[in-house]
């Protein structure tokens, strides 16, 4: 089974518990690290994922692996928060994301540089905006290399 069908059936499996769980799914992916292979399930939900979500999820999705037992090789299963510098994949991480923080790393120098950090203001297809020092400065998608959360303190 290719990676790409592992994480897709994984989702499948995981809607039920997101929904009762009133959770967010961020991410699923199955990877090769050195010799091991890795099933992460990324969850977050308002006001934050705690360790007692990860646990209820992984007994809930790990009984569900064992019932379906698709995946042919040996991993290691994880399930965890996205962590606060997360990285945007999909259209959705960006829908979610109008607001906050952001770091991008471009492919080719932009306005004199390859990062850039900024709130981000709009998107589409081609294009993202960033409110950078109270200017909304726009970038070509093409030349995002990657996309993160940028950490920000809160106050007290």
């Amino acid at each position: 089974m290719k990676r790409q069908d592992i994480e897709e059936k994984t989702k499948e499996l995981l809607k039920d518990i997101i929904e009762s769980g009133n959770y967010d799914l961020w991410d699923v992916e199955y990877v090769k690290e050195g010799s091991e292979n890795y099933l992460r399930v990324y969850v977050d939900k308002e006001g934050g994922i705690m360790i007692d979500d990860c646990v209820q999820i992984s007994r809930a999705l790990e009984e569900k692996l064992d019932a379906e037992d698709f995946i042919e090789d040996q991993y290691i299963f994880e399930v965890s928060s996205p962590g606060l510098t997360r990285k945007l994949k999909r259209e959705s991480d960006y829908e979610r994301s109008i607001g906050k923080l952001l770091h991008i790393k471009l492919y080719k120098a932009e306005n004199g540089a390859k990062e850039h950090i900024g709130r981000l203001k709009e998107f589409d297809t081609e294009s993202l905006v960033l409110s950078i020092d109270e200017e909304d400065v726009t970038f070509n998608r093409d030349n995002i290399s990657s996309a993160r959360y940028e950490y920000e303190e809160k106050g007290i």
